[in-house]
């Protein structure tokens, strides 16, 4: 019997050794961001260098935000440089990744978060030639109707 209980142990051991290599207990891929900006922003560019290091994986259109913005139902109000879509939502305007992360995570039933206008001090609007300066600003939790609320301000 002992002879039984060794060999389950052992099973067991080696099961646990192996877990790790099937992909169990790996971390979830996030989805495939796609963003629609101008070419020439660069701090667009700079807000998409942040997303990707956190480890979204993007997909840039060059084509502007406008039309994208409209089509996937976000007020003009609500505007910024450029708009994004992932796992469903919008994402308008220098959200910081930690923010995306949550919404991700707790999956409010709404249409998306935005940072309206360009804010001084937000994800990719806070390189050396704003010298350090930060301004305050809101990331919106936007409802499906087109509503607001703070979801988180800095």
């Amino acid at each position: 019997m002992s002879k039984t209980i060794e060999l389950s142990r052992r099973s067991l051991l080696a099961a646990a050794c192996l877990l790790p290599l099937s992909g169990v207990w790996a971390a979830p891929t996030p989805a495939l961001m796609e963003v629609w900006k101008d070419a020439n922003c660069g701090c667009c560019k700079d807000w998409i260098a942040l997303v990707e290091q956190a480890g979204f994986t993007v997909r840039v259109f060059d084509t502007g935000n406008n039309g994208p913005r409209a089509k996937l139902g976000l007020p003009a109000k609500l505007g910024s440089c450029h708009t994004a879509r992932i796992g469903g939502y919008v994402i308008e305007g220098h959200v910081p990744v930690r923010e995306i992360q949550r919404l991700l995570r707790e999956k409010p039933k709404a249409l998306g978060l935005a940072v309206p206008g360009m804010p001084v001090g937000s994800p990719g609007m806070d390189g050396p030639a704003y010298h350090g300066r930060k301004d305050p600003y809101s990331v919106l939790l936007v409802q499906p109707d087109g509503g607001t609320s703070v979801y988180q301000a800095y």
